[in-house]
């Protein structure tokens, strides 16, 4: 049994087996608090982890939990520098052991978000790619609109795939039409290999974060 799953109570998956959960996964954020956190449920609407970002940090810092009452911690995610474009996450399990990385592919990454996940070896395993960069701007721009910019998280929602090295995707995320932009949906495409769906969830939990701040 891996140490991810001996932390774990008998109702928890490890997230390095959650391609045996029931897809599609929601993100959903909190709304009305200073914390930037959000928590991911199953198709069956189970709570399967619950991430919090610590606030007023130099350093980005992750928390991840199996629920909200933050019992049991499951994950951490740093960057590796002071607030930067160009910072790397890097995650480990509540023992700190290593698993991965993940990080935004330099000026790529301005216009169109364009991230790589990184095993715990340094070796790049997917590329995670914005299918639909020009939902963004013209969401900024429906924004300035008074009382249309208010529907703007209705009308533009950016797509965010999951691709191997190959160009085969593996999954894809979405924003879901709501006010304030706070509901994401994760649909698997195709099966992981094993221990690769563990990366794939932090980096896209990560990622969520930065693009979110981003509009």
């Amino acid at each position: 049994m891996s140490q991810e799953t001996d932390l774990l109570d008998s109702n928890f998956v490890a997230p390095a087996q959650y391609k045996e959960f029931d897809f599609p996964i929601e993100f959903s954020f909190k709304i009305g608090t200073l914390a930037n956190d959000f928590i991911a449920t199953d198709a069956k609407g189970a709570t399967i982890a619950y991430v919090r970002q610590k606030m007023f940090k130099f350093k980005e810092a992750i928390m991840i939990y199996t629920n909200d009452k933050k019992t049991d911690l499951l994950y951490k995610i740093n960057a590796d520098r002071i607030i930067d474009f160009n910072a790397s996450y890097s995650f480990t399990d509540a023992n700190d052991n290593v698993l991965g990385r993940v990080g935004r592919r330099g000026m790529r990454s301005l216009l169109k978000a364009h991230y790589e996940i990184f095993d715990n070896e340094n070796k790049t395993e997917y590329a995670i790619r914005e299918e639909n960069p020009w939902s963004k701007v013209f969401d900024a721009l429906l924004c300035e609109i008074p009382l249309l910019g208010m529907f703007s998280g209705y009308l533009f929602n950016p797509r965010y795939g999951v691709f191997d090295n190959d160009g085969k995707i593996f999954a894809r995320l979405s924003k879901k039409p709501s006010f304030f932009g706070r509901r994401f949906k994760l649909e698997k495409l195709e099966d992981l290999p094993e221990g690769d769906g563990e990366r794939m969830m932090l980096a896209l939990m990560m990622m969520i974060l930065l693009e979110r701040r981003r509009g």
